[in-house]
């Protein structure tokens, strides 16, 4: 694995703590009716993100997701002036403001959504990496599902498929604890999801994903794996979302102390602890990366707020191919 630095933390603090502070201003939006329809935000997640990003190539491998994806393409690459403009139904935004939250998308960093359908990535996460080995493009496919979607039935024809073929997949669950809702413990008589994959001879383990150094070592082994043509990995990586499944969840099914708990072992205040043990930045210097973080999240709101919305037309352009299509003009480039 890539060796964990002093550079690879801070540069940890900063994407997290911006990562963070973006959600939460979409958060605030969403009050004010700018941001509509659902969303899922991933606070208290991040370290998912960040260990995931430090063991993948991005220059080859690739990431699919459901519908909590607003942070991962920007970890990939996306500019996330465009992510942000995208939530808001602008024509700036990564899909000309027709995605929407649930489906950021961006082919150029690897980044496959996005997808609203519980489960629905699975399959096509094992058809990207597919389409790799097939091809020889010795990439790898992260796979991120949460823990609601490991009771859908596709997971397992997936795994099935995947194993025999050797596919160059690693699938993760980011098991938050709750699916929508409903606790692990009220959906199943095992409460130990990543034993799923024993069924499949299929190599599997738990993650603690609160500690993006834990999340990369796992990831590291997983990725390596795959790339030797080994086959894919079931990982478990346990986490803990701190907002609702979305903003329309009441959270009435868990305590805001259980919650407390678990802002005690925050991921970006673990990275911060081990930042200033061992000296890796002063208080100015942290405080200079707040200030960045703070104006960069600015920056996306202010270029949000003044890009226009797509013309009307858009719509149709964007669902009828077809251009010889006789009742309306097909325009989209």
């Amino acid at each position: 694995m890539k060796k964990i630095t002093k550079a690879t933390y801070l540069k940890w603090y900063e994407d997290m703590l911006f990562w963070r502070k973006f959600e939460d201003k979409l958060a605030q939006v969403y009050i004010q009716q700018k941001v509509r329809g659902f969303l899922h935000l991933y606070n208290g997640q991040e370290a998912i993100l960040a260990g995931a990003l430090h063991a993948m190539d991005l220059n080859k491998d690739r990431m699919i997701t459901a519908y909590r994806n607003h942070v991962q393409p920007i970890g990939m690459g996306v500019d996330p002036r465009r992510v942000m403009a995208e939530m808001y139904g602008k024509k700036t935004g990564t899909s000309q403001g027709m995605g929407g939250s649930m489906h950021i998308f961006s082919k150029e960093h690897r980044f496959y959504g996005g997808h609203g359908i519980v489960g629905g990535q699975i399959p096509l996460g094992a058809g990207l990496a597919f389409a790799d080995k097939y091809f020889k493009r010795d990439a790898v496919t992260l796979t991120f599902l949460g823990d609601g979607a490991a009771r859908q039935g596709s997971l397992h024809e997936t795994f099935t498929m995947a194993v025999n073929w050797n596919l160059p997949v690693v699938f993760c669950v980011e098991n938050n604890g709750y699916a929508m809702g409903t606790s692990v413990a009220r959906t199943s008589k095992s409460t130990e999801i990543y034993k799923l994959g024993l069924g499949y001879d299929m190599p599997c383990a738990p993650v603690d994903a609160m500690n993006p150094v834990k999340v990369a070592e796992a990831l590291d082994e997983a990725i390596t794996r795959a790339r030797k043509g080994e086959g894919p990995t079931f990982l478990e990586l346990k986490t803990y979302r701190y907002r609702g499944h979305s903003m329309s969840d009441a959270q009435k099914y868990r305590t805001k102390e259980e919650v407390a708990e678990y802002q005690k072992i925050d991921p970006i205040t673990q990275v911060k602890d081990v930042i200033k043990e061992k000296k890796y930045a002063t208080e100015k210097e942290i405080k200079e990366i707040d200030k960045r973080v703070k104006d960069l999240v600015a920056e996306c709101e202010k270029f949000a707020e003044e890009s226009e919305f797509p013309d009307i037309q858009t719509m149709y352009d964007v669902v009828y191919e077809q251009k010889d299509y006789p009742f309306l003009p097909h325009k989209l480039d």
